[in-house]
């Protein structure tokens, strides 16, 4: 058996601690990935900060991680497609219910994954750009194309190859320099819609590179105004909101636009307020806070008829966005270059010991960035 180490969380809101782990082989449906980069998203960090107010079903010592990139070294009984030695990112969920937390979270030498949320990636693209995307192209996947939320149409080759069209529907994305917000300008283009998105004005031209129509500065007090001008009356079919402080404007847009649904990727306050500490009084008024917003919204989406619902990035996991994405578009869209892997990589490390200082990092804050580690 090969040696493995893993990253902990032996405690909450404790530092990371690497130290031997157990090797899992491959289950039915699986494979074993000896990771080569690794990238750490707010998930990881909120339950590190936040003790088990995020995750309290996670088990102490905890494996965290979602986003890995490596070599397959263990095909498991029912795979196909996939080949010992092969090149791929991974989507790792070992921090959702009901999985094997310890053999599938990310942060480890040898991580099991889930065929189906695996795709390979072209001999050209370096694994520290290429891991940026599984949980973030998730998120953003869930948001756009699942019946429960915006209900989009798939993406598909002729939008994608299409450079005169001009598509009849608006996707706004607020937030496009995010994670999520980099890939849902993308996938929303290659499904066949025109996309006005929101990001700092030093980021307005490289969300232009990823598709988007139009973006407007989120800070302007008159950005609702300016996105519902753009729009000039044509169909909405949807409205992403990602970051904090997003629901609010997606929300007035959906009814200045009439579109009938929202989705959400961000709670209106964000838990990066809370101490890394046990602090519950802080906690209380992070609640009273997160409730003050949230149920004037949804009492508002109500009224107004517009669906507007939270998007958790692994529930494609049980529906048909996951085979759609991780086994038809993706593989083929980074094989032929029609998709960009974004955001930006920033390599803060090598090794296991190098995940908690990126996480430090992504705590003090990051712009149109993703934090990587290499192994």
């Amino acid at each position: 058996m090969p040696t493995n180490s893993a990253a902990y969380l032996t405690a909450p809101y404790a530092d990371l601690t690497v130290a031997e782990a157990p090797y899992t082989s491959a289950a039915t449906g699986e494979l074993v990935i000896r990771a080569r980069a690794l990238a750490v998203n707010p998930l990881d960090e909120i339950k590190q900060s936040t003790g088990n107010v995020m995750y309290g079903w996670l088990p102490s010592p905890a494996v965290l991680g979602e986003d890995v990139a490596g070599e397959v070294v263990e095909v498991g009984a029912g795979v196909s497609g996939f080949a010992v030695g092969d090149r791929v990112i991974a989507y790792a969920v070992g921090m959702e219910k009901n999985r094997n937390h310890a053999a599938e979270g990310a942060f480890q030498l040898f991580t099991v994954v889930q065929a189906q949320l695996t795709a390979r990636i072209p001999d050209d693209l370096s694994f520290e750009n290429a891991v940026v995307l599984p949980l973030a192209i998730s998120t953003a996947a869930s948001a756009l194309f699942q019946n429960d939320q915006l209900g989009l149409r798939h993406p598909n080759r002729t939008a994608q190859t299409d450079a005169d069209a001009n598509a009849a529907e608006w996707v706004v994305v607020w937030g496009g320099a995010t994670s999520v917000g980099s890939n849902a300008i993308q996938l929303a283009v290659a499904a066949g819609y025109s996309v006005i998105t929101t990001a700092s004005p030093h980021n307005h031209d490289r969300m232009r590179a990823l598709g988007a129509r139009h973006v407007v500065d989120y800070r302007s007090g008159s950005a609702v105004r300016e996105v519902v001008t753009l729009v000039d009356g044509r169909p909405v079919a949807g409205v992403l909101a990602i970051g904090t402080g997003s629901a609010e404007p997606a929300l007035s847009i959906a009814v200045e636009t009439g579109a009938r649904r929202v989705s959400l990727a961000s709670p209106s306050v964000s838990m990066s307020s809370l101490p890394r500490r046990r602090a519950p009084l802080a906690l209380a008024r992070f609640g009273l806070r997160m409730l003050s917003r949230t149920v004037p919204l949804m009492i508002r989406s109500r009224v107004r008829g517009i669906r507007t619902r939270f998007v958790w990035g692994s529930s494609l996991m049980t529906n048909e966005v996951g085979p759609m994405l991780w086994g038809r578009f993706l593989p083929e869209a980074l094989a032929a270059g029609r998709y960009v892997t974004a955001p930006r990589a920033e390599v803060v490390g090598t090794g296991l010991e190098s995940i908690q200082p990126a996480l430090d990092a992504l705590r003090r804050g990051a712009s149109a960035t993703k934090f990587v580690v290499t192994l």
